[in-house]
């Protein structure tokens, strides 16, 4: 499109022609960012004119000049990027960067503050998010229940830690006061007598500690144990209640050094996808592409990261089958589930859209712009004081794709809470979200996703990163996002 057929707008001097009051044109000047955002929507989404004399810089869907008239209202939705970050994954004397102990000291107030707020004294927690978020500790997690923390409104947090671990971290771990050794019985393997042998000592170990804190007669908010830990202690007479609500509720707004160490996985992962991007061509296999992410990550400076999952071709749409080790061939469109990766426990939750070989054609972007627009329009709708149904309402229902029932696009349409576990709160579909609405506060964090295309044909798909403000909801991951990363011009045919 030449510039001199959209008189409106004027990028030598950056000014864009409105009409003002009394339907006069007065100019309207414009920096950078919207002139590149101007040049984005000429190049790639403003429609062909159905007619030559068109000639206005904004058209509807069916190639027309927007008009306000007949009550027709045109909202635009604009998504902002978050501010990076000033410092790296490197402790330096002369910075500061991420304060650890600010950061534990924070997460376990707010602990404290839910639980209070719900009348409970103490909460027994296993699993290791769940612990990571009390204490700062990590531990083993090859197995369920191999360690635990009885966490006090009131007093230090007692942390029952697995075998080895009880003499290796006390001296690494100050903060920590008050240190058991944790009762196990590995999953039940043990036999189902041994079992409620083991789990009875778990429980009397606990009941001395609330004893010893004057908490026998208070409720005790139990998160993630299995079916002999419960029954144990309730033949300790003590009253459980269910934990996990609090733990949600606590973990669902973030401070500024936990919503640091999003940002900070977010650029790891911005490293991992340029190297994918430069590398990926056809004949290429997608474990291949795997192994690259990986390497990536761990140079960028991840704690830990998990086996990303690629999908290529047809394999693309619907999401589900992973691991095929598929050969990626030409025009193939393929991408990654960069989900997981770590910066002290937090996780990242980013995927973008690779084609091999070749450009995206008409299809292809039609199937992108699509998704880009709505979600946009659901990150657009995050904001203070609006609700989860607000920002689902953006969301197409599942008969949109020939579906019956919402369960068949859970987890594919969504946005989910993110922090040190993979799904916190708030959660935004159509499955909960219109019924059952949860409030934005500053803050949250979560991760916006859905994908779009054809079965064995080829699909789309787009997560993102994004940080609740006053504002309103702000992109952490820069990782451009805008169209499909096609090939570096040595990589591409025709």
């Amino acid at each position: 499109m030449r510039l001199h057929r959209i008189p409106q707008v004027d990028f030598s001097q950056s000014y864009l022609m409105v009409n003002g009051e009394g339907n006069r044109e007065i100019p309207v000047p414009f920096g950078r960012e919207v002139r590149r955002a101007l040049w984005h929507y000429i190049a790639s989404y403003r429609p062909k004119p159905e007619y030559p004399q068109v000639t206005q810089l904004f058209l509807s869907e069916q190639s027309l000049t927007l008009r306000p008239f007949n009550n027709m209202k045109v909202r635009c939705s604009m998504v902002k990027m978050s501010s990076k970050l000033l410092f790296g994954t490197d402790v330096l004397d002369w910075q500061e960067g991420i304060n650890v102990s600010r950061m534990r000291e924070a997460r376990a107030e707010r602990a404290r503050q839910i639980m209070r707020e719900h009348g409970i004294a103490a909460m027994l927690a296993t699993q290791g998010d769940n612990c990571r978020y009390l204490t700062g500790l990590r531990g083993p997690d090859f197995l369920p229940q191999l360690w635990y923390v009885l966490f006090l409104t009131d007093d230090d947090p007692v942390v029952f830690p697995h075998a080895g671990w009880l003499h290796q971290m006390p001296d690494q771990a100050p903060w920590i006061k008050k240190w058991r050794i944790a009762r196990s019985w590995l999953g039940g393997i043990c036999g189902s007598e041994a079992t409620r042998e083991e789990a009875k000592l778990f429980a009397s170990d606990i009941y001395q500690e609330l004893k010893e804190s004057g908490l026998t007669g208070e409720k005790l908010a139990i998160v993630g144990f299995d079916a002999p830990a419960r029954e144990a202690l309730g033949q300790l007479g003590i009253t459980l209640v269910d934990g996990w609500p609090i733990m949600l509720e606590a973990t669902a707004v973030k401070t500024e050094d936990e919503i640091n160490c999003l940002k900070m996985v977010a650029a790891i992962c911005e490293a991992a996808w340029y190297r994918v991007w430069e590398t990926l061509r056809p004949g290429m296999r997608e474990i291949d592409i795997s192994h690259i992410a990986t390497r990536a990550l761990h140079n960028a400076g991840a704690h830990t990261v998990p086996s990303n999952a690629c999908r290529s071709g047809p394999l693309t749409f619907e999401r589900g089958i992973d691991h095929a080790g598929r050969i990626i061939q030409s025009g193939d469109l393929l991408y990654l589930n960069m989900c997981g990766v770590t910066y002290l426990g937090y996780r990242s939750c980013t995927i973008r859209t690779l084609i091999a070989g070749r450009n995206a054609n008409d299809k292809e972007r039609g199937w992108y712009k699509r998704l880009l627009e709505r979600l946009n329009a659901v990150i657009d709708a995050i904001r203070p004081g609006a609700t989860t149904a607000d920002a689902a309402k953006h969301l197409p229902p599942a008969t949109a794709w020939g579906y019956q029932d919402e369960a068949e696009v859970l987890a594919l349409e969504i946005g989910h809470g993110i922090g040190l576990h993979g799904y916190e709160m708030p959660i935004i579909n159509r499955q909960w979200s219109l019924e059952h609405p949860q409030v934005f506060e500053p803050g949250m964090t979560l991760a916006i996703e859905g994908r779009e295309g054809e079965f064995r044909i080829g699909g789309v798909s787009l997560e993102n990163m994004v940080v609740v403000t006053k504002e309103g909801a702000e992109i952490i991951d820069h990782m451009p996002r805008d169209h499909i990363l096609e090939p570096m011009v040595s990589h591409r045919w025709g």
